[in-house]
């Protein structure tokens, strides 16, 4: 993990949940922050890869349970 992936990933989940209050960790999950239900996570997954330039398979995104696993796959990516 780079600190600058999860720095603009945070900027992505501010903007998903038009939150500037809201801060991620690796250790967040979609149980930690009310609003992020299946249909945010489309949006939210549509996002990511549209800020950072890259595409998840399916198997990505079913495998991911928390933020840390999100940096993990985007910097694998990159």
């Amino acid at each position: 993990m780079t600190t600058s992936t999860i720095e603009r990933l945070q900027h992505v989940f501010r903007d998903q949940f038009e939150d500037d209050a809201i801060s991620i960790t690796r250790d967040t999950t979609a149980a930690d922050i009310e609003e992020w239900d299946s249909v945010l996570h489309i949006r939210l997954i549509l996002a990511i890869e549209e800020a950072f330039g890259i595409r998840f398979s399916t198997t990505e995104v079913g495998d991911l349970t928390s933020v840390g696993d999100l940096v993990d796959r985007i910097d694998a990516h990159l």
